[in-house]
């Protein structure tokens, strides 16, 4: 029996130059097209699309986040629909 192991950076590595969603600790997204990474996670984003439940959506050329505050990575991913960046007041 064959069993393929795919690590954690090898999935990260396999999108680079590919869309991303980024979920982050607190009330921020971020969509963009994946650059580059470290072993740290560090990652460089270009084309970025910023979604702040508080603040609403910004664009971005280009941006460097932090890996330590990356909760979860969804590759492909499009990120949350306009619809749902509206803050109930």
């Amino acid at each position: 029996m064959s069993t393929s192991h795919l690590l954690p950076l090898e999935l990260i590595d396999k999108c680079v130059g590919y869309r991303i969603w980024v979920l982050m600790k607190g009330d921020k997204e971020f969509t963009g097209t994946l650059l580059g990474f470290d072993d740290y996670v560090n990652m460089v984003l270009v084309d970025v699309t910023e979604h702040d439940y508080s603040k609403g959506r910004t664009r971005l050329p280009k941006i460097l986040l932090n890996g330590n505050n990356i909760c979860m990575l969804v590759p492909g991913g499009e990120g949350p629909e306009s619809d749902s960046m509206e803050v109930d007041a």
